[in-house]
């Protein structure tokens, strides 16, 4: 019998463990030849949701966590529950019920026709915010530009399965700011998608804010690409060009008629500009130099304060 290990972070869904466990091992009961385990990741929870994931472990030997000593963030949480796994497959999904498991036998399906990787296609029902909709959009279509993956649109959800095999190369992955989803595209192995609609939030409120998500966005470009290093570097070309031939012609013009050049205003923006520009380009050289400075630490992506298994 082949094991399915489901891995869950968990941040403040004390209302939301209980049912997500329930919907899956409803999943379970209709595949009879697949065993299951289910981790959750308790990401440095407020609430009660330690307390919850121990009561549920001790009602259903399937329920297993792993209880971090404070918040490291969404994408570490994943990669602790694939460390852990076990299963001849792992399937990670949100703790909301935003990903719903009724979708799991047709993952498993395309698993066992041979693909190592069965990722989702996200699409959002109309009662979704057109700003989050268009905002989503938009990440991905500038991730894919300015970064060596290519994640197609929508299909940068967390909700996917990988074989053990692919799971296997994904431990040994040991970078500071973590990127599953491009990580997933760029090792490659046989891959498919597969379409769903995210539903709504069955209990509390998501974290997941825009300041969050432009930091995320940095992180996925920054991690897989130096193309905004090379964009830096043309933009100093191109403003250096313009400068020198408007501002060439400009003083010609002032020579041959004979008009003073003067102009404070002019002078001041224009010195504005340009140190404002070189500023965003040692942004740009600092965000680089940050990443480097963090992973020659080798600090763990995590720390476990706690598990059950």
């Amino acid at each position: 019998m082949k094991k399915i290990s489901i891995v869950i972070p968990a941040y403040n869904e004390e209302g939301n463990v209980a049912m997500i466990h329930q919907k899956i091992k409803e999943v379970f009961d209709g595949l009879p030849n697949y065993d299951f385990e289910i981790i959750f990741v308790n990401d440095g929870s407020r609430d009660n949701t330690q307390q919850k994931l121990e009561e549920l472990s001790k009602q259903y030997d399937e329920v297993k966590f792993i209880e971090f000593s404070r918040n490291f963030g969404h994408q570490p949480a994943v990669k602790a529950g694939m460390d852990s796994a076990l299963g001849n497959a792992v399937i990670s999904m949100d703790g909301d019920l935003q990903h719903p498991p009724e979708i799991i036998p047709e993952m498993i399906q395309k698993w066992e026709e041979g693909y190592d990787v069965v990722f989702t296609f996200r699409t959002y029902p109309k009662e979704i915010s057109f700003f989050k909709r268009k905002t989503s959009d938009l990440f991905y279509k500038l991730l894919s530009s300015l970064s060596d993956v290519n994640l197609t649109k929508g299909g940068g959800s967390d909700f996917r399965l990988l074989d053990a095999r692919a799971v296997d190369v994904m431990r040994n992955f040991n970078e500071d700011d973590l990127f599953l989803r491009g990580l997933t595209s760029w090792m490659g192995f046989k891959q498919i998608g597969i379409d769903f609609t995210a539903a709504e939030r069955l209990s509390g409120k998501s974290s997941y804010n825009l300041k969050k998500m432009f930091t995320f966005a940095f992180t996925g470009i920054t991690a897989f690409s130096v193309k905004p290093l090379y964009l830096a570097a043309y933009l100093g070309f191109l403003f250096s060009a313009l400068s020198v031939i408007g501002y060439g012609a400009y003083v010609v013009h002032s020579f041959i008629a004979k008009t003073e050049i003067s102009g404070w205003a002019s002078l001041i923006m224009t010195i504005v500009f340009f140190g404002g520009l070189q500023l965003i380009i040692l942004g740009i050289m600092g965000i680089y130099l940050g990443k480097i400075f963090k992973q020659v630490k080798d600090r763990p992506n995590y720390i476990i304060k706690n598990k059950n298994f």
